[in-house]
């Protein structure tokens, strides 16, 4: 499947921004039955600085603000082919080492609420064990669009019996941890089935499991990755996979608004 995509980051201010840095991860990676045909970005109101690739192999631009902007637009937009993988995307690439994705953040540190979704977890072949999981979070935190808090955490969002994709994905980041499994947050792009357009990214979990390696887990959706779903940004939790992160002088009086469209050829 090839899909075409366009996201688009505006910022208005009602002071000026004296300064400041973007850094962006919305270019997805060529990799794991995914290959990106093109990709670019324009900025208005600033300028790109540089780009690198993380410590996750994440593509990172580093945007800077004019002086005295009031206005900064991002647009990343190309095409990614992608083939059907079952949601198995094999063995571990790149320079993290398989232990760091086992490693406890803020927001996947471990409470009674984590616990209590553990001991309802039945013992089985691992990869079942992880897709009942994935079933029982759902079941346990309903979706709902702006119910949750950009910096909840995993035990937040249990605690309240609500959140979106990423509070899903830091609850199952938290329990396969806690079971043992490296596991990784990912930030991507998702084709709809009833619309093209989209004000956020998604987010979904990947877990490495012996024997098959990494392991795409949708909560939300509770299936595995498929062909609609495009890999852009992982990390440890969200904050190393946000979208778009930073720091600027001046700028008071934001207003910011996301447009995302994603089709298939």
């Amino acid at each position: 499947m090839r899909l075409t995509i366009r996201h688009q980051t505006s910022y208005h201010f009602e002071t000026p921004v004296k300064y400041g840095l973007q850094q962006v991860r919305k270019t997805p990676k060529s990799s794991h039955q995914q290959s990106v045909l093109f990709w670019r970005t324009h900025v208005t109101g600033g300028r790109r600085e540089l780009g690198f690739e993380d410590e996750h192999m994440n593509t990172v631009e580093l945007i800077s603000y004019a002086r005295e902007a009031r206005n900064l637009v991002l647009v990343s937009e190309g095409e990614v082919e992608l083939t059907a993988n079952d949601g198995i995307l094999g063995r571990h690439r790149g320079v993290a080492p398989l232990w760091l994705y086992q490693q406890v953040t803020a927001r996947t540190r471990a409470g009674e609420g984590v616990r209590g979704i553990l001991r309802d977890t039945p013992e089985a072949d691992p990869l079942d064990r992880l897709h009942v999981l994935a079933g029982i979070i759902r079941d346990r935190v309903a979706f709902r669009v702006g119910a949750s808090e950009p910096d909840w955490g995993a035990e937040e969002a249990i605690a309240k019996g609500q959140g979106v994709c990423q509070d899903h994905t830091h609850i199952f980041l938290s329990c396969a941890r806690e079971l043992g499994y490296p596991a990784r947050y990912v930030s991507g792009y998702l084709m709809l089935n009833d619309r093209t357009a989209q004000e956020a990214m998604h987010a979904w979990a990947e877990a490495h499991v012996a024997g098959l390696g990494w392991v795409g887990f949708d909560v939300s959706n509770g299936i595995s990755p498929d062909t609609r779903y495009v890999r852009v940004a992982t990390g440890r939790d969200y904050a190393e996979a946000a979208p778009v992160s930073g720091t600027r002088i001046g700028g008071t009086g934001e207003t910011l608004s996301v447009a995302i469209d994603v089709v298939q050829q």
